[in-house]
């Protein structure tokens, strides 16, 4: 799968007086892989929450936003020393921490379960809906589709964002809504970066396990409960043959 841009932000700030104004900076390193060339280093000046000037490691200097941010981007601009210290701040900042950050953190990825089960479909809708649940997945750069007899399925599909479990973990749940056929065969498709290959979850129309369990469950009961009338019927007609009825006036 494709690489997400990633982004790592370091912030300073400045106030003048507490409650009063704010003014602070955003340091970023946004990147696609380890490469450098996949690497961009950003410092953005903010006064209120308004940006007034930022400067790119790709265009190399700063662009002011405002009438006092093209003041000072100029001013910063003519400082070569600074300036020379902003454009190394790429290799610095970004190509030195980026690829200890994939080695030890972002290449490590998991997918832990996904399940495929019937639910009942929404009114004036399709008679039968699916859904295909991903648990416990992380990074969170997710593709969940359908196959229906080997083709992707494109409507009648709806997936929920990414949810974040709040332990770096995410979920996702897709549902599709169709019409059955006789014979067919519906699969829900996970690609992920944990994934060598995409993982093929075919729907198994028969009844779910734990449904089997408990008739199971259910009919060994029964049984076990004929079989221990039948020993006490049995028992008490034996018992019955030894007694001598006596008539009561």
């Amino acid at each position: 799968m494709a690489s997400s841009a990633l982004r790592v932000s370091l912030l300073f700030l400045g106030l003048s007086a507490a409650g009063a104004f704010e003014h602070y900076g955003l340091r970023r390193c946004d990147f696609t892989s380890a490469e450098p060339k996949d690497m961009e280093y950003s410092l953005s000046v903010y006064y209120n929450k308004h940006l007034m000037a930022r400067f790119s490691s790709s265009v190399g200097k700063f662009v002011g936003y405002d009438k006092y941010g093209q003041y000072q981007a100029d001013y910063w601009n003519n400082q070569s020393s600074f300036l020379e210290a902003m454009r190394s701040s790429k290799q610095r900042l970004c190509q030195h921490n980026i690829p200890l950050w994939y080695s030890h953190i972002l290449s490590k990825s998991v997918l832990k379960d996904v399940f495929v089960y019937s639910v009942a479909p929404p009114a004036g809708g399709h008679p039968a809906m699916l859904v295909c649940s991903v648990y416990d997945f992380y990074p969170k750069k997710i593709k969940v589709s359908w196959r229906r007899d080997g083709q992707e399925v494109s409507h009648d599909v709806t997936s929920t964002d990414e949810l974040a479990d709040g332990d770096w973990f995410y979920q996702l749940h897709s549902h599709l809504e169709y019409t059955p056929r006789s014979g067919e065969k519906i699969s829900c498709v996970v690609e992920h970066a944990s994934l060598k290959t995409p993982l093929v979850k075919d729907w198994d129309p028969s009844m779910p396990e734990a449904e089997r369990n408990q008739i199971a469950i259910g009919a060994s009961g029964l049984i076990l409960g004929l079989i221990l009338s039948l020993a006490g019927f049995i028992y008490f007609q034996r018992k019955s043959r030894g007694r001598i009825l006596v008539p009561t006036n």
